[in-house]
């Protein structure tokens, strides 16, 4: 029987290809058009010469869409929304943070104009903390919403009550979705009528279900009639929907949405739900299409869904249950492995692993999940990144998207379930065009699943390696006192 082929939307079929090969492909700063004078300065300042292809690409194309002022479209038209599909690492942050900085620096009142929505704290923080080095010295605020301050002290930074009505203290806010809907329904005065840029960073683990109704809320606010904000009516606006002479004699300002992750989901009733305008996707992933036509590197391989890192190198070991705690002992005891992150599929997991390379002494091992509190976490990275920590124990949910500095390898002590998982764990090495290492210790029972798995998505470039027996067995010994060790003090 023939095939049902998958249709997609002349947008996924064919988007805009940036180059993969950040090392070969950077662009000096002054070659992007349109940028700032001052934003230029303030790049060199912090020793950016030149951008990443992902941010020479998609800079201009958000300016572009606000060069008539951010109060209308280009020509008058609605701006495009914008997808960027690019491995970690590849600078996205900076590729929304510029233009939007740019966008907004000739404001006049302060009112929500840009929004960035994070799925965990971490990663709200590290934005954040982009956005506040290139608004220093501008009168723009932005503000940090993630419930690791009282709500009450959160309303406090967002709005501000005067006898004319609620006032904005925030230009840019980057939020947590959790806490960002409870400011939209019990902050009064809390207003996205104004709302020009909305960024959705991680953008497919934003989209499922856990966080959909979070996009619709916001979507909801953005359009709702601003009763209480006092703000003037000339610029309410209404959802948009055809273009007619009635609609076009009132301005509104456009809401524009920018979406970003490693894993752009490829599936269109996904996408659907995110209420899309004729959007442009920009991707450093190729996808099956086969009518890519003018692809821009020669060995690209179309049936790749995902990118992966230039410079990473995969390896993967089949080993037994018993052999995987000695062969991770070897490579930081015997190969001297340094700043390894290693992921486990589970907290417990995380935490039993840490406990045993702790009692077995020797590696400076640190574990790295929610059972920390943020200024914990924020610590053990910190000592991570100055070499304290060589051995990093973390899950999943923890370490997405985080940009840890200088990670030499990834070990996947527990082989991930899904490609997806496999694809953001490997990315947190090799960033940024450096080399990297990724291991992954397979169960013998695994290993058909596991490289199946990478063969559908088009992960053909991994090795197989074998840890000689006699070189765990000095190890043995120890490990086995230290499980003792460990036994009697769990119970």
């Amino acid at each position: 029987a023939p095939q049902v082929q998958a249709f997609l939307p002349q947008w996924l079929a064919h988007p805009k290809l940036v180059k993969k090969r950040i090392k070969d492909n950077l662009v000096p700063i002054g070659d992007v058009p349109g940028i700032h004078p001052w934003l230029l300065k303030k790049l060199k300042m912090n020793g950016i010469e030149s951008f990443f292809p992902v941010q020479a690409e998609v800079i201009p194309a958000v300016l572009q869409s606000a060069s008539n002022g951010y109060l209308l479209g280009q020509g008058g038209y609605r701006p495009k929304d914008i997808c960027v599909s690019a491995p970690t690492g590849s600078g996205k942050t900076l590729a929304f943070v510029i233009p939007i900085v740019q966008v907004l620096l000739d404001r006049v009142v302060c009112q929500v104009r840009a929004l960035v929505v994070l799925p965990t704290k971490e990663l709200a923080q590290q934005v954040s903390k982009v956005f506040n080095v290139y608004t220093d010295g501008t009168s723009l605020k932005v503000v940090l919403i993630t419930g690791q301050k009282a709500f009450a002290k959160e309303q406090e930074m967002l709005v501000q009550k005067k006898v004319t009505g609620y006032c904005s203290l925030a230009d840019i806010i980057v939020a947590t979705p959790g806490r960002l809907t409870d400011h939209i329904s019990q902050t009064p005065g809390f207003s996205l009528a104004q709302l020009r840029f909305l960024v959705i960073d991680e953008a497919d683990r934003m989209i499922d279900d856990m966080h959909q109704n979070c996009l619709n809320q916001i979507v909801r606010a953005a359009f709702q009639a601003g009763n209480d904000s006092g703000s003037n009516m000339l610029f309410q606006r209404t959802k948009p929907g055809p273009l007619t002479a009635a609609s076009s004699c009132s301005p509104q300002i456009p809401l524009q949405k920018l979406l970003f992750s490693a894993t752009l989901t490829q599936d269109p009733e996904k996408l659907q739900q995110l209420d899309l305008f004729q959007p442009h996707l920009f991707t450093s992933v190729y996808s099956e299409q086969k009518a890519l036509g003018d692809v821009p590197e020669t060995e690209q391989d179309p049936n790749s869904k995902y990118t992966l890192p230039e410079e990473l190198l995969q390896l993967y070991m089949p080993c037994d249950l018993n052999s995987k705690p000695l062969i991770l002992l070897h490579f930081m005891l015997t190969m001297k492995f340094t700043r390894v992150l290693c992921f486990t599929n589970s907290r417990e997991a995380s935490h039993r692993l840490f406990l045993l390379i702790q009692a077995f002494g020797g590696v400076p091992v640190a574990e790295f999940s929610s059972r920390l509190s943020p200024s914990e976490r924020q610590r053990t990275m910190k000592e991570f990144e100055q070499g304290k920590i060589q051995l990093l124990i973390s899950t999943d949910a923890t370490a997405r998207g985080i940009d840890v500095k200088e990670v030499n390898y990834v070990i996947n002590y527990d082989v991930p379930q899904y490609i997806r998982t496999y694809v953001h764990r490997v990315g947190r090495t090799a960033r940024a065009g450096k080399g990297g290492v990724a291991f992954s210790l397979v169960l013998r029972i695994q290993e058909r699943r596991f490289l199946r798995m990478l063969r559908d998505a088009g992960i053909q470039d991994i090795q197989r390696q074998s840890v000689k027996g006699n070189s765990l067995k000095p190890l043995v010994q120890q490990y086995e006192e230290a499980l003792c060790k460990l036994e009697k003090t769990v119970k």
